[in-house]
């Protein structure tokens, strides 16, 4: 069996540094001269993989392109190159790119979001006028950001299915590969979508999330950090054809059965349907969470 090995250290543009996002992606020879492909990522969340392949000889790329793949934590099976018949073994060249968010992401711009907060409760939003400090020294020229007025204490709730990516304290950590943005208190899940929600001025006082643990929609993440008054939320996701993050104007669900964009003039009435907090549920999630047959 011939062997090639491609080590990727995927280069993330973050606080004017480059930082690495490991994924190691491999292609075997088997006996019949077809390229196997698989990854591995060595990360504890999903990653999005891009392989853009060039010249090919002897073989045909079986896949619809461009070719993005999410890889969940650990080994990936991604592919096979087929040796044409009666030709030498497949030869190639590609490049290897990887994201933390879905670069190709189909976002519904309708879907509906609770409001972070618990039921019953009046809800004011604000308009944000930065958000500083998020890509670390970098500026954005263009970005979204839902803000709302909330007491320290006060209990977080998704606002949608998702899996947790990042949980951060009144400290980071040192090792900045892992850092989904520069922000302290505050928790970053990634949603069924492959978009990003980041919760800004969030605290998981109780250290009940594990990176990697799936959440559900209007379940606790944990209470606005001390020493503020308010709550943000950005959703947003990588580009394939840009460097820079698209983020999504959130539709909140503003009573049964509506959805509206908020704005800073009108107050809210917190409502978490169950229609909604089982939307994106299997039947035995529905049936062990929500109580619904």
């Amino acid at each position: 069996m011939i062997r090639k090995n491609c080590f990727l250290l995927f280069l993330l543009l973050f606080a004017g540094t480059i930082v690495a996002q490991p994924v190691d992606v491999q292609a075997d020879y088997n006996g019949v001269g077809d390229c196997i492909f698989t990854a591995n990522n060595n990360s504890k969340a999903p990653v999005y993989l891009h392989l853009n392949f060039a010249d090919l000889q002897n073989t045909s790329f079986p896949e619809t392109l461009p070719y993005v793949k999410r890889l969940t934590p650990g080994f990936n099976s991604l592919f096979t190159l087929q040796r044409d018949v009666d030709a030498d073994v497949p030869r190639f060249h590609y490049e290897i790119n990887s994201f933390r968010s879905n670069p190709m992401a189909d976002v519904n711009l309708d879907f509906p979001y609770l409001f972070p907060f618990a039921e019953g409760e009046k809800v004011s939003v604000f308009d944000v006028e930065n958000i500083d400090g998020f890509r670390g020294n970098s500026k954005m020229d263009s970005w979204n950001a839902s803000g709302f007025y909330a007491k320290a204490g006060a209990a977080v709730y998704a606002v949608r299915n998702g899996i947790v990516v990042e949980t951060v304290g009144a400290k980071r950590n040192d090792d900045p590969q892992s850092w989904y943005n520069g922000w302290v208190y505050n928790i970053t899940i990634m949603q069924p979508d492959g978009t990003l929600i980041c919760y800004r001025n969030v605290f998981d006082k109780q250290k009940q999330l594990q990176i990697g643990q799936i959440v559900y929609a209007g379940q606790i993440l944990g209470e606005v950090a001390p020493g503020t008054n308010q709550l943000q939320i950005l959703i947003y996701h990588h580009s394939l054809n840009t460097n820079g993050l698209l983020f999504v104007i959130p539709q909140f669900v503003i009573q049964e059965g509506k959805t509206d964009i908020v704005n800073s003039v009108t107050e809210y009435t917190v409502v978490h349907p169950v229609s909604v907090l089982g939307l994106e549920m299997t039947k035995r999630e529905k049936k062990k969470i929500l109580g619904v047959k």
